[in-house]
């Protein structure tokens, strides 16, 4: 399979106690929380992408850039829809959607970079060593 612009992924989650704003320390109210969007934008770009990667490889997140347009309660289904946009190298451009029953909450662009998994991790092992 070769990777493309255009692909596309789909990832969904529940809104419950444990993401929402007043449990992840990033508000007081009981609402889906920023944070826990952002996480579901990187998890569904990186999820679409990886069937693409060679062995060996993975992705990392650089850039989010998302505007959380819209709060959504405790009991609610939430989903991102992501789209590769670009690819520079080993810089890949998403477009991120996220959505409830009642429409857009969110959106904007992310960027991950794929990097070598086991150098990636080799120096960020290192920062242990003084």
């Amino acid at each position: 399979m070769t990777m493309e612009p255009g692909i596309t992924n789909r990832k969904e989650v529940m809104v419950t106690p444990e993401n929402v704003a007043g449990n992840v320390g990033s508000g007081e109210i009981d609402v889906f929380a920023t944070p826990e969007m952002i996480n579901l934008m990187e998890h569904c770009a990186s999820e679409g992408i990886a069937p693409y990667l060679e062995p060996g490889k993975t992705t990392v997140g650089m850039t989010v850039k998302v505007s959380h347009l819209s709060a959504t309660p405790i009991g609610m289904k939430v989903w991102c829809e992501s789209t590769l946009t670009a690819i520079e190298g080993k810089k890949l451009s998403f477009e991120v959607r996220a959505y409830d029953d009642k429409g857009l909450i969110g959106e904007g662009t992310h960027e991950r970079f794929i990097v070598d998994t086991e150098k990636f991790m080799a120096r960020a092992m290192a920062k242990l060593e003084g």
